[in-house]
């Protein structure tokens, strides 16, 4: 089985991402955030054998590793709606809403519906104190010239620059042109992907429109 990778992005959409390791395997990962294309990044990796499919699911951390894990033991709770669950809320926030009977809360994830909220309310608070004593900390590359996936950063006179070209920016240009397309009109969207190209490292159109889309 399958529980750490690290090597080379060379794919990325806020999907999924492929990473090449160091022996040239690629391997095509469940990724719910955007890594630059061509930088170096280690995570944890969960790796899901069903009925002869397989799935890779990378995560910052061991305690993000170790709860979607207890998650897929829950009775209607699949790999795909457990990936979404924690990709939308984090693992601090489902636990305070299964807690507190939050269903609304946890509905918010895609694929997780009454029954599935339900579940997380009648199933997890007995069983999410041990997964919260794992390490909530990043992964730790094992060469200093892999940054985990969340390290990456812009200084205060790259961030500037940013902000000053973001409204130029051809990404935005097309992000915007296929979300009309789709219907969405451009006071809704517009603030929503200006913030995401700041706060993300976006290399292609249709890497914003996914980030876009998810958030609406």
């Amino acid at each position: 089985m399958i529980g750490f990778l690290q090597g080379e992005i060379v794919f990325s959409d806020g999907q999924e991402s492929i990473l090449r390791t160091v022996q040239g395997i690629g391997y095509q990962i469940h990724c719910h955030w955007i890594v630059p294309e061509g930088s170096k990044a280690a995570v944890f990796v969960s790796h899901i054998i069903r009925e002869g499919h397989e799935a890779l699911f990378a995560f910052k951390s061991l305690r993000d590793k170790k709860f979607f894990e207890l998650l897929i033991t829950l009775p209607s709770i699949g790999p795909k709606a457990a990936y979404s669950l924690i990709g939308a809320l984090g693992v601090e926030q489902i636990v305070r809403a299964a807690k507190s009977d939050d269903k609304t809360t946890l509905r918010k994830a895609p694929g997780i519906g009454n029954k599935g909220a339900g579940q997380l309310v009648l199933d997890l608070p007995n069983k999410a104190d041990k997964v919260m004593m794992y390490s909530s900390r990043t992964i730790r590359p094992m060469h200093s010239d892999v940054m985990s996936l969340d390290q990456i950063n812009y200084d205060e006179n790259e961030m500037s620059e940013e902000i000053e070209n973001i409204n130029h920016s051809p990404i935005l240009e097309e992000t915007m042109l296929a979300c009309k397309e789709l219907g969405f009109k451009e006071e809704q969207i517009l603030p929503l992907a200006q913030t995401l190209l700041l706060e993300h490292s976006v290399s292609r159109p249709e890497q914003l429109v996914h980030l876009v889309l998810k958030q609406l």
